[in-house]
């Protein structure tokens, strides 16, 4: 998908916005550096892997490997990042992994790592940026949280539904905190075609709106990760100037368990 064509229908503009996303590599976090980066944002690029191997992004942006949940090395790097964009005014929070298990014999180490990356590391990253966040206008954080945070369905999600609902709860307070200069929201999609919901939800269908979940949502298929980069645009732009401490559920309609 091409930059020209990732362009919002609502024609909000980032003009003069200096943004990090995390989980930028893949999915929602790259569709989203994507979209920013045609909206006139300037972009820094975070995620864990390995850079040879993210998928083709905006020529201009700022990409940085690193372990989210090194503290050091997140507050060197934002800073770094920082000080090449000329300052931050807008942190999204996209990176996430889910390791599913039973209660019985569920790993500590698991346990710790799903909400290390899912809640700690956004927690980290927004306590980095808040130097520059503070001399920021109209500065804005989004965290991607998840339909499991808010109604738990799948058995073994207990760390990742746990990790989910915390990052909710975790956003309402930081927008009360920081209001009235910074605003502070979250959005919870249901499942999105990127390669985590393939290796965990989708499985073996080539096709994800084939699998048998998808009939629990109104839609009748899951999303594609730039539609998720819509709804993050309508939250980090000024379109919601008058919104904070909300939760934006962006889930094709998921009726029940």
């Amino acid at each position: 998908m091409t930059t020209s064509n990732m362009k919002s229908d609502s024609g909000t503009s980032l003009a003069g916005r200096k943004i990090i996303i995390t989980g930028a590599a893949s999915g929602i976090g790259h569709a989203t550096a994507i979209l920013f980066a045609a909206q006139g944002a300037s972009i820094a690029m975070l995620d864990v892997k390995d850079i040879a191997l993210w998928q083709e992004g905006p020529g201009n942006a700022l990409r940085y490997q690193v372990d989210l949940l090194d503290r050091t090395r997140v507050q060197s790097e934002v800073q770094r990042a920082g000080e090449a964009l000329g300052g931050i005014n807008g942190v999204v929070n996209c990176a996430a992994i889910g390791i599913y298990g039973s209660i019985d014999d569920y790993p500590i180490e698991d346990w710790d790592r799903v909400l290390g990356v899912n809640l700690t590391a956004p927690f980290l990253l927004i306590q980095a940026a808040m130097p520059f966040l503070r001399r920021a206008r109209a500065a804005t954080i989004v965290n991607v949280a998840s339909g499991a945070g808010l109604r738990p369905n799948a058995p073994g999600s207990l760390a990742y539904a746990t990790s989910k609902g915390g990052l909710i709860s975790m956003s309402k307070v930081l927008a009360y905190e920081l209001a009235p200069a910074i605003r502070v929201n979250t959005v919870t999609p249901g499942v999105v075609d990127t390669a985590m919901s393939r290796n965990v939800v989708i499985g073996e269908y080539d096709d994800p709106n084939d699998a048998p979940f998808v009939q629990n949502y109104a839609l009748k298929r899951v999303a594609e990760p730039r539609e998720l980069a819509n709804v993050i645009l309508f939250l980090t732009s000024d379109a919601s100037s008058f919104v904070t401490g909300s939760n934006l559920i962006a889930d094709g309609g998921r009726l029940f368990l």
